[in-house]
């Protein structure tokens, strides 16, 4: 059971990884197809804000690895729960203030590895 709170870690590391690809380096190519609410007009002056974002997206991706990295488990367990909350928080903000959709696809991926994580870490 540990196994698959791993791979939930893993999991929610990736899709932050995959945030920082699109926020640095696509904001205004595959940026434009997933945020598609957002003013066409508006991309290319915003890439600097965007790859700010996506290097945050960098660091709870870091953090993550970095979990499942470490050998002790109770130093594991603490630093997966960190990060997966600071996603759940950053996760829920988001959902208020920018999009409901970001509720499903950031918030609730972290939520439910954090609680895999309570269960069997």
């Amino acid at each position: 059971m540990k196994l698959i709170a791993l791979i939930l870690i893993a999991l929610v590391a990736i899709e932050h990884i995959y945030i920082l690809w699109i926020e640095m380096f696509a904001w205004t190519t595959k940026g434009r197809k997933t945020f598609k609410s957002f003013p066409a007009e508006l991309f290319e002056p915003t890439r600097t804000l965007a790859a700010n974002q996506g290097l945050y997206n960098g660091f709870l991706a870091a953090g993550l690895i970095w979990s499942l990295l470490i050998g002790d488990p109770v130093w594991a367990k603490n630093v997966a729960m960190f990060f997966l909350g600071c996603v759940i928080v950053a996760g829920l903000y988001g959902g208020l203030t920018a999009g409901k959709a970001i509720l499903v696809k950031q918030m609730l991926p972290a939520a439910i590895a954090l609680g895999a994580v309570l269960v069997w870490m």
